[in-house]
C-alpha cells in the first residue's frame, strides 16, 4: 500500500541466514532510495482450532499491503508438522513458483543465450507436507498431486 509517497512492504526476516539476507535487501532498497517502508511482521505460527496457522496481525499485515518479502524459513522435522512455509502459500494461495532463468553477459556457462522461465505448482507435489518415518533413518513422502492444481497453474503458465 503507498502511503507518504512510500510502498509498505509487510517483512518476514524468516530464520538462520534469513535477518542477514533480509537487512541486505534493505540496505539495497536504501542505497537504490526505493520508495519502500518495512513493516516487520512475526510469522512464528499460533494453533487455531488445533489447526497451525499465520497470526491475525501477520495476516492483516499482508493483507492491507498487498506485498510482502519473505527471508527462508526454517522447516520443522517430526510428524504431524506442516512447514510455515506451505501454510503461507496455502493461507495466500500462492501457488504458482515463477523461476526466470536468463544468462548473464560476461559469465561463461554451458549453455549460451538462456533466456526462460520455469513455473511450478507451489502447494502440492514435494510441497504436500505428508511424510512420516518408516523406520529410524527413513521418511517416505507421498506426492499429492490433483486435478484442479495442475490445471490451476496450467492456466496462471498459459
Amino acid at each position: 500500500m503507498q502511503r507518504q509517497g512510500k510502498y509498505t512492504v509487510s517483512l518476514i526476516e524468516g530464520d538462520g541466514i534469513g535477518p542477514e539476507i533480509s537487512q541486505s535487501v534493505k540496505d539495497i532498497f536504501s542505497a537504490a532510495n526505493a520508495p519502500v517502508k518495512w513493516e516487520p511482521i512475526d510469522v512464528s505460527p499460533v494453533f487455531i482450532d488445533g489447526k497451525q496457522s499465520v497470526p491475525p496481525e501477520a495476516m492483516d499485515s499482508i493483507n492491507r499491503n498487498f506485498v510482502a518479502l519473505k527471508g527462508p524459513l526454517a522447516t520443522p522435522v517430526g510428524k504431524g508438522h506442516v512447514s510455515l512455509n506451505l501454510t503461507l502459500r496455502r493461507t495466500f494461495n500462492l501457488f504458482a513458483n515463477v523461476r526466470p532463468c536468463k544468462s548473464i553477459q560476461g559469465y561463461k556457462t554451458p549453455y549460451d543465450n538462456v533466456d526462460t522461465v520455469l513455473i511450478r505448482e507451489n502447494t502440492e507435489g514435494e510441497y504436500s507436507g505428508i511424510e512420516h518415518v518408516v523406520v529410524d533413518g527413513v521418511v517416505q513422502s507421498i506426492k499429492l498431486i490433483t486435478r484442479e492444481a495442475c490445471e490451476r497453474v496450467l492456466r496462471f503458465a498459459f
